[in-house]
């Protein structure tokens, strides 16, 4: 794009449409900047939800990225309760579902996802409920009330974070997983063992390699059934098998969509002017010579940064390797890189004492850390991580070694 646009719209008003409408008036863009939003809240974050929110830790307005007045002081139209519902890329404007069009020169699609459904029979039976938006959230708390039987469904970070939730508020909670372990996609086999344990001395019924057949119930949810051990008797089903990319807008419109909207590095899609960012977004993943979609807080900063400079021709970011976290019980466990592919699992520390760390390595270079309870090991992990240095495994694994020490002896 040669001249600045005069008009700039985001639809998608999460972490990362918030980003980037800040991005933008942060970096100097003084023209039209609307940010439209299909929930009635403004930008919230979203992690709290299944941690401090379900907990009852937090009033909504906590959660609130920016404080409204952020919007008005910055001259960003905030739009919320609207959904976008087509992109015309001949007459250059977005339709909402108010009937109203807005024009742009520069578009920047920040959907995010939705929770996946399971397929089965009786899924549409009330008390069968996912935890994606604060509204999910607000008909999921007042239920987990003690004496309540919870079954969730999927072992990943919003099923466990969640089960840690209720199980501490006297309710019965079975958590079923489809795969071998928990965590499965986003950790190795030590961290998987370590929660499983974990879950389990909590009072949490937790079972692997579970397939389900359906649910039961006329109207509201009575139980589980599982495909080859009857059934398990339940008041709620939580389900958390992972989200969908909201691409159907980009898709209709001719932009080209696979497992999430089609960017390069400078979150452009195959549009010129219009980017796609955060969890809808497939883009490359410089640290590992590939590309794909992250879910993450990390990633949805980033691609709005990474937007705004591209729009206004700036220069882009500095890449960060990819991390995230998860607060289970009085446990944090902060990931920095993508374990996928390592060859060398190193662990630092003993799982026993609830603070430990495991490197994933490929070829000798560092690939991710999983780090519990362990703030040195996460921050510099994260720097080993983005340089994809070269470390000896005895190295990470001596306690006796500080990891400022390591960090000074790493060879990129």
């Amino acid at each position: 794009m040669g001249a600045s646009p005069k008009n700039i719209v985001v639809i998608g008003a999460g972490q990362a449409g918030a980003q980037a409408v800040a991005s933008l008036r942060q970096h100097g863009y003084d023209g039209t900047l609307t940010l439209v939003g299909d929930e009635p809240a403004p930008p919230y974050q979203r992690p709290p939800l299944s941690k401090a929110y379900l907990k009852g830790e937090l009033e909504a307005d906590r959660l609130w990225i920016r404080p409204l007045e952020f919007y008005d002081d910055n001259r960003i139209e905030l739009v919320t309760g609207v959904a976008a519902t087509a992109i015309d890329t001949h007459a250059r404007h977005v339709e909402l579902s108010s009937r109203a069009r807005l024009p742009f020169d520069a578009l920047v699609i920040a959907t995010g996802a939705r929770p996946r459904k399971l397929p089965v029979p009786g899924a549409q039976l009330d008390g069968v409920l996912d935890l994606r938006t604060l509204a999910d959230v607000d008909r999921l708390k007042p239920r987990l009330v003690p004496g309540v039987r919870l079954v969730v469904v999927g072992a990943g970070y919003i099923g466990l974070e969640a089960a840690a939730v209720a199980v501490k508020l006297g309710v019965h909670v079975t958590v079923l997983e489809a795969a071998p372990r928990v965590l499965g996609r986003v950790a190795g086999p030590a961290i998987s063992r370590f929660y499983e344990e974990i879950h389990r001395a909590a009072g949490v019924d937790l079972r692997v390699g579970v397939k389900l057949d359906g649910f039961e119930g006329d109207t509201r949810i009575t139980g589980v059934r599982l495909a080859d051990a009857g059934t398990i008797p339940c008041d709620l089903v939580l389900v958390g098998i992972g989200v969908m990319p909201n691409i159907e807008i980009a898709q209709t419109a001719g932009i080209v969509v696979g497992d999430g909207i089609q960017a390069d590095g400078d979150a452009r899609t195959t549009h010129p002017d219009i980017y796609a960012i955060g969890d809808v977004a497939r883009r490359p993943l410089v640290h590992y010579g590939r590309e794909g979609r992250l879910e993450s807080v990390h990633n949805a900063i980033e691609g709005g940064k990474i937007a705004a400079a591209a729009i206004l021709g700036q220069p882009a970011p500095a890449l960060e390797a990819p991390w995230f976290w998860s607060d289970q019980y009085d446990l944090k466990l902060q990931t920095a890189g993508l374990w996928t592919g390592a060859d060398e699992m190193v662990i630092r520390g003993d799982p026993a004492t609830r603070a430990f760390a495991v490197f994933y390595l490929k070829e000798g270079r560092v690939l991710a850390v999983d780090a519990v309870n362990s703030g040195p090991e996460f921050i510099v992990g994260k720097k080993l991580t983005a340089a994809s240095s070269r470390i000896e495994p005895a190295v990470l694994a001596d306690k006796s070694i500080s990891m400022k020490d390591i960090g000074a002896k790493a060879v990129s």
